[in-house]
Parts: C-alpha cells; sequence; structure tokens
C-alpha cells in the first residue's frame, strides 16, 4: 500500500497548523489520511536556554537572520531515511507558485516546507540543505507560514481521492493557461439578472463552445500575460 504524502512544516509557529488546512477538502484528507501533516518547531533545535533562532546581519542592515546551524539542524531531523521530498523555503524572492509546479509537487511522496521568518534566511543553509525558494505572489508577508498554507492548500486537492469527481479539476483556472469560465444555478433569474440562454438550451456542444469563448474572454480582459501564452501554445499545437 502506498505512503501517504507527508508533509513536513518548519515554522517557528507550529500553533498555525492546520489552521484551514483542518476544514474543507484538506481536512477530509488529512482524516483519512491520504495525507499526512508533520509540523517541526524550529525552536527545538536551537541549543541556547533562550531557543535562539537568529541573530543580527552581517554587513548591517535592519531586521533579523534566521540562523543557518539552527534552521540546518531542524531540517535534518526532520527528513527520513532516503528522503526524496522537494524541500521548500517560501520566500518572496522564490520563483512563481504555478498550477504547473502545483501539479508536479501533487506527484512527490511529500514536501519539507520551511517558512521564514525575520528578514530572511542565511544563504549558506539555502545552499547547504538544497532548498527551493518559492514565492506565492509579489507581495511581502510577515512570514512563510500563510503562504505554506496556501501551497499545501492547492497541492493536497490534487492528491488521488480528495475531489470528488476527476473532471472537477479539469477546467479550473490556470488548468489550460485561461481563466476558469463564469458559473451560473437556481434561481433562473435573480434581481433582474437572467441565466444565459445558451445554458439552459440543452445542446452540450454549444454550451462547451460558449464556456470557452468566455473562458477565452475573461483571460484576454484580465490577464493579458496568460491569454498570450495560450495563445502561443495554441498556435505550436496547430
Amino acid at each position: 500500500m502506498p505512503q501517504p504524502f507527508t508533509a513536513t512544516v518548519l515554522t517557528i509557529y507550529p500553533e498555525m497548523f492546520p489552521g484551514p488546512l483542518g476544514h474543507a477538502l484538506a481536512g477530509r484528507a488529512l482524516q483519512k489520511d491520504i495525507w499526512r501533516l508533520d509540523v517541526r518547531n524550529i525552536r527545538d533545535a536551537a541549543t541556547d536556554r533562550h531557543h535562539t533562532v537568529d541573530d543580527e546581519p552581517y554587513g548591517g542592515g535592519p531586521g533579523m537572520v534566521m540562523k543557518p546551524d539552527v534552521l540546518a539542524a531542524a531540517i535534518d531531523a526532520a527528513l527520513m531515511p532516503d528522503d526524496a521530498r522537494p524541500r521548500l523555503l517560501m520566500s518572496p524572492r522564490g520563483e512563481p507558485l504555478t498550477q504547473k509546479l502545483v501539479r508536479e509537487f501533487a506527484k512527490q511522496p511529500g514536501l519539507v516546507i520551511v517558512c521564514g521568518r525575520f528578514e530572511g534566511v542565511d544563504e549558506r543553509v539555502i545552499e547547504a540543505r538544497g532548498l527551493r525558494e518559492i514565492s506565492i505572489g509579489d507581495f511581502v508577508l510577515s512570514g512563510g507560514e500563510p503562504a505554506a498554507i496556501c501551497l499545501l492548500d492547492a497541492v493536497v486537492r490534487l492528491l488521488p481521492g480528495v475531489m470528488g469527481k476527476h473532471e472537477s479539476g479539469e477546467w479550473e483556472s490556470f488548468e489550460q493557461d485561461l481563466l476558469e469560465y463564469p458559473h451560473y444555478t437556481r434561481p433562473r433569474e435573480w434581481e433582474g439578472r437572467k441565466i444565459p440562454d445558451v445554458l439552459l438550451s440543452g445542446n452540450h456542444a454549444e454550451i462547451e463552445r460558449w464556456r470557452q469563448r468566455q473562458a477565452e474572454r475573461l483571460t484576454k480582459e484580465r490577464r493579458p500575460d496568460l491569454y498570450a501564452r495560450w495563445l502561443r501554445r495554441r498556435t505550436e499545437r496547430k
């Protein structure tokens, strides 16, 4: 029997987990042992009586930097024998998290995720422990914990057995370099706004064409970068 996807999170605020990951799809999958969450307190690896994990930056400057010796010890203690899981560092300077990357992570046996804090992490531990820096957007958070939760939520929902229907993930935003088409449900008319006639037609081929056109329109309006990429790939496929 295959082992569950195991996510190890290293943080100085372990009480922030599972947080939202304990609810909805991710929470139910956690209860079913489809995936496991192992949260480690980085301070436990500190050897001084104050459990210090940071120090002043060499060269001066604002803020504090996470110490390489403490963080490396925490990472080493969290690794399993022959651990093949990717080691990630949530960082605003990292490569952007995309749906393609999420799918790649979902195929792994699990992830080791370091949640940075303070001004940053000593560069030497990033190099020595092979940490892959990942960003969830062009903005700065107070720490990597919310970013780690976002990443894990995106990954866990793609694990086998998590979503109720396989096809529920096929037409989501970013899966085909297009944003998702508009959705409608009952009542047929609400505040004078009606359901598009095509969705009531029963003509499934026409409905699919309408959804495709809507996805293209929304992507072109809101994410011209995605739309340009979609056009390139469509041309290459032809």
